[in-house]
């Protein structure tokens, strides 16, 4: 990371502040491909050589590599959709990362399974997976250390997933894609010190999306997907809620806004950071649920508990900013009722 900032310094290939940009200093922009190759050389020394290895860096590289014209020259919407289905046709048609088929609870009882076979349905549904992660990820990158945190937290639940059917390889990728998150986030945490530019958010879409169709490819079970879905289903539902919004206002579905859900947060009074805590505390939830339907009930306890200690904290945080305290007299008459501690 500092490799890439003064990289970036030197090339010009910097956020300028205005616009959307709410940050007051021009930031750089490199941080996607130095995530990148963290990763790579992650997967290249602890996942063995394979044509799935290979198709994840490549898929993924191509992602972090061609967006950077983006960073670099802000490039029209139809030339990033261009990117995007190149990186996603790679994937399905050179490496084969096809969603084949899902499971759907059986009628046979509890933990049986009914296979849903895709057929022609494959490549399309494949084709919408890997687009649909990378615009996803890319709207979530509109807060220091929001859109990294998060998909450090998903990258650990499928990692959790995948562990609990010794699917090793994408234990391995996984693993490989969170630890590149955490070691971005050192820079990027409020107030962040790099970004990771659209090269870094495509890259991380991407790199989801082939390695949870890795995780789906590698065992039949129910609910496989939506382990992956229900971890993004906040910031799914807010890139689809974005797409319904700008239609209905005529304009471009790649028409930039402050309308995101992370934007109404900071408007209503949230800092960067606490934004941050509440789209963190969602994912871990809702990837838990995922897990649950997954197999894995022990762990919900402790992330509900987790992710309540976090509300509270922030909660009380709000309130003290607000000037909301408890009248003293009121304090002391609620302590001496009996029956009360």
């Amino acid at each position: 990371m500092p490799l890439a900032i003064r990289v970036s310094r030197r090339t010009g290939i910097v956020a300028v502040p205005g616009g959307r940009h709410a940050h007051s200093t021009p930031t750089p922009l490199l941080g996607g491909l130095a995530m990148f190759v963290g990763f790579a050389v992650a997967v290249l020394i602890f996942v063995p050589s394979t044509t799935t290895r290979t198709g994840v860096l490549v898929v993924s590289g191509l992602a972090a590599v061609l967006l950077i014209a983006d960073d670099r020259w802000s490039v029209s919407p139809g030339i990033k959709f261009a990117f995007q289905l190149l990186v996603a046709l790679v994937a399905v048609l050179v490496f084969g990362f096809v969603i084949r088929y899902f499971g759907l609870p059986g009628s046979g009882g509890y933990g049986s399974t009914t296979v849903v076979d895709l057929g022609w349905f494959a490549i399309p549904v494949s084709l919408f997976w890997l687009l649909g992660m990378q615009n996803t990820v890319n709207f979530l990158d509109g807060v220091d250390g929001l859109a990294a945190g998060v998909v450090f937290i998903v990258a650990l639940t499928l990692l959790i997933a995948a562990a609990g059917k010794d699917q090793i390889e994408v234990v391995q990728l996984a693993g490989a894609l969170a630890g590149a998150c955490a070691g971005f986030l050192l820079f990027n945490f409020h107030p962040a010190r790099i970004f990771m530019g659209d090269s870094g958010s495509h890259f991380l879409g991407a790199a989801l999306a082939v390695i949870s169709i890795l995780g789906v490819a590698k065992v039949a079970v129910a609910f496989a997907l939506a382990v992956p879905i229900l971890a993004l289903a906040l910031p799914i539902a807010d890139t689809a809620w974005a797409i319904v919004r700008r239609r209905r206002l005529h304009m471009s579905v790649a028409s930039p806004d402050l309308q995101h859900l992370h934007h109404r947060l900071q408007a209503f009074g949230l800092n960067p950071r606490q934004t941050c805590y509440v789209f963190y505390a969602a994912t871990a939830l809702l990837g838990t649920i995922g897990l649950m339907f997954f197999g894995h009930r022990r762990i919900i306890g402790a992330v509900v508990v987790a992710a309540l200690v976090l509300a509270s904290t922030m909660a009380a945080d709000r309130l003290q900013k607000a000037g909301v305290r408890i009248p003293a007299p009121f304090l002391r008459r609620l302590l001496a009722e009996p029956g009360r501690r």
